[in-house]
């Protein structure tokens, strides 16, 4: 193959790998890290100990609180005299133990409902029940002797988590991001192999690949900076920006992880590439067949007597 019609064959590999690997990098993150129950759950216990996460859990559960005993009881006339012993007690059981197990609990419940939803045919909306919780904040209020707390009904309450008229969109969303997730990685790899092979110039080749990584971990870094401020920006009215943040935070850790370590790790390769080229020590020149060795003071030998 001409070198010409090899240095442009390996400039297209290096460049598509190179672009594959951010995208890659997030269909990854998406179809194996949020798809996986366990790492879910996992990701998520810390949050539970999160002070905005925290206060958010008390507005919302203590409303709702509220809500369920105004449906059964009137309470209006002494309600703001009660909403501060509700609040209160929602407080104090967020910092139990029977707290975190039901943050776990939900997690799990939650997420297992919606991968369901995602890799079945079922069209219904994803609804998760919040009873067992209610249970628990009755029975830490029943202890702290809050008024109407025995009173407090405990219903099944079915909570929408994703609409029935968004499955379909993101059913198929779900399968491409499975696809991609492992397609998109072995391609990166596979270009950055055979670009870096057809090379004329292969030092070279493997600085431009690093330097290109380099730069998708950096885009990749920059999209997630520019993604939480749209995604809390967006934020429906009533909805605390501090604990959205949180779990913002927390679900993009590893990606965020992922993308410092392509951009580290191509500056290190690009630099150790740059390093062994500029810094090689010169070949010794080799001596010509037949030539005479110097005298000691540059001068030229005796040469050998002719036969």
């Amino acid at each position: 193959m001409p070198p010409r019609l090899r240095s442009a064959l390996s400039a297209v590999l290096i460049a598509l790998s190179c672009l594959f690997v951010p995208f890659g990098t997030l269909a990854a993150w998406a179809a194996y890290g949020l798809a996986d129950t366990g790492r879910y759950v996992t990701t998520m216990a810390p949050l539970a100990a999160d002070p905005a996460v925290r206060e958010a859990v008390v507005d919302t559960l203590g409303d709702g609180i509220l809500r369920a005993v105004d449906e059964h009881l009137d309470i209006r006339p002494v309600r703001g005299s009660v909403r501060p012993f509700v609040q209160d007690a929602v407080r104090s059981f967020t910092h139990t133990r029977a707290f975190r197990l039901a943050w776990d609990t939900g997690n799990q419940v939650t997420h297992d409902a919606v991968l369901n939803a995602l890799r079945t045919d079922d069209d219904r909306a994803v609804t998760v029940d919040l009873a067992p919780v209610t249970a628990q904040v009755k029975r830490q209020l029943t202890r702290d002797h809050v008024p109407l707390a025995a009173r407090i009904p405990v219903e099944h309450t079915a909570v929408a988590v994703l609409p029935a008229d968004r499955l379909a969109t993101l059913r198929k969303g779900f399968h491409v991001l499975e696809v991609a997730g492992f397609w998109l990685p072995v391609a990166a790899v596979a270009f950055a192999a055979g670009g870096i092979a057809l090379a004329v110039r292969r030092r070279r080749a493997v600085a431009a690949t690093a330097l290109g990584t380099a730069l998708g971990g950096a885009l990749l870094v920059l999209a997630l900076h520019v993604g939480r401020g749209l995604t809390l920006a967006d934020l429906p009215a009533g909805v605390s920006h501090p604990a959205a943040g949180a779990v913002y935070d927390a679900l993009t850790g590893t990606l965020r992880s992922a993308a410092w370590l392509l951009l580290g790790l191509g500056l290190a390769v690009a630099l150790t590439a740059w390093l062994t080229r500029y810094l090689r020590l010169p070949r010794p020149a080799r001596r010509r067949r037949g030539s005479e060795a110097p005298g000691p003071a540059g001068v030229p030998g005796p040469s050998r007597a002719r036969a």
